[in-house]
């Protein structure tokens, strides 16, 4: 299902709205160039699964934690090599924990991700460069 967001607000709601329905265990994975507002959405999420941390991007840090409702475990594996680095920092524990994991720029580990995981493709509208289409595969319409 595609979604228009005009602007970083509307990009966080879309992100609350989906945090609101998503339960322990879920694994939403971001398709999407930098600067398209995979952390915005983030933000939204956190709103979502009830946690009040302020969210930041885990570019250095690769995993930030976030207590809440839901846990939230936002992920960002741009830096790692493969699938076996992220195995490396406990992927598998994280999954277990039953909590939410986010993961930004999760081609680089799509061998990792279980087959029930959400995507989240965010990209630049082609007429209006602050506006953002986006596309929520593997869960049902917001």
């Amino acid at each position: 299902m595609d979604y228009l967001s005009h602007n970083e607000a509307e990009t966080e709601r879309l992100g609350e709205k989906l945090g609101q329905m998503l339960s322990p265990g879920t694994v939403v994975a971001y398709e999407g160039s930098l600067g398209m507002g995979k952390t915005a959405f983030t933000r939204g999420l956190a709103r979502g699964l009830g946690c009040t941390g302020r969210v930041t991007s885990p570019t250095f840090t690769i995993v930030n934690e976030y207590p809440g409702r839901i846990p939230l475990f936002h992920f960002d594996v741009y830096r790692l090599a493969d699938c076996d680095a992220l195995y490396d920092i406990g992927w598998d524990d994280y999954l277990d924990r039953g909590g939410v994991c986010a993961v930004e720029w999760s081609e680089n580990i799509r061998e990792a991700l279980p087959e029930d995981t959400v995507f989240v493709r965010i990209q630049r509208h082609p007429e209006e460069d602050n506006w953002r289409i986006i596309t929520l595969k593997g869960v049902d319409p917001l």
